[in-house]
């Protein structure tokens, strides 16, 4: 009877890995770790994410409706390139009869429209109603700028456009028939309307000064 030489019996057993040594099947466990693929992510032991914060919507909501008519670009030529500066033209209003008017210059676009914006807010002024419409026919003035405002029928809505609708809108009208007659400049249309807008007056306000 003939024994196993010993290197027979090395070469038919399986070499055992080394103890310790990280393998798929080993002491070593999965090298992707305990958390799955990606760690103690969405299905590990941190468990899934919560919503999102978000507190850009926090802070309190303004009264007024503020509207962006034109922005103006300037650019200035100088050694390392151009300069640019904005300018916004912001029109603002509660809708119930109160509208202003601001200019903001900035070098960025946001700062020109928060400053024109304050500025629209400070300068409001008390126009008239009359339900959604305005009480007679009036024709604004202001630098170039004409423009025509004429009531109208309960759901005719706002035929108006640029600078002029925006006015109306923010200050409450409704059912308004316009024409601009003047320049194209938003600052004069703009300035236009609140010209003629100033110009109404209730049946009232024309009694008490005949009186």
């Amino acid at each position: 009877m003939s024994e196993a030489t010993p290197n027979a019996a090395a070469s038919a057993a399986p070499a055992a890995p080394p103890s310790g040594a990280p393998g798929r099947s080993g002491p070593g466990g999965d090298r992707r770790g305990p958390g799955g693929p990606r760690g103690p992510g969405r299905s590990g032991p941190g468990g899934p994410r919560g919503p999102r914060r978000d507190n850009r919507n926090d802070g309190p909501a303004s009264e007024y409706n503020d509207k962006v008519v034109h922005i103006n670009r300037c650019s200035k030529v100088v050694k390392g390139g151009r300069r640019f500066n904005f300018a916004a033209l912001i029109v603002a209003g509660d809708g119930k009869g109160r509208v202003g008017v601001g200019y903001g210059k900035a070098k960025e676009v946001p700062d020109a429209i928060r400053k024109g914006t304050d500025r629209a807010h400070r300068s409001l002024v008390r126009v008239n109603l009359r339900g959604n419409t305005i009480p007679h026919e009036v024709i604004g003035h202001a630098d170039g700028g004409v423009v025509m405002l004429r009531p109208a029928a309960p759901g005719t809505g706002l035929i108006a456009g640029g600078g002029v609708r925006a006015v109306l809108e923010v200050a409450g009208y409704k059912d308004v028939l316009s024409k601009s007659m003047g320049s194209n400049n938003p600052q004069a249309i703009v300035k236009a309307t609140l010209d003629g807008l100033s110009k109404l007056r209730t049946l009232e306000q024309i009694k008490n000064l005949r009186a």
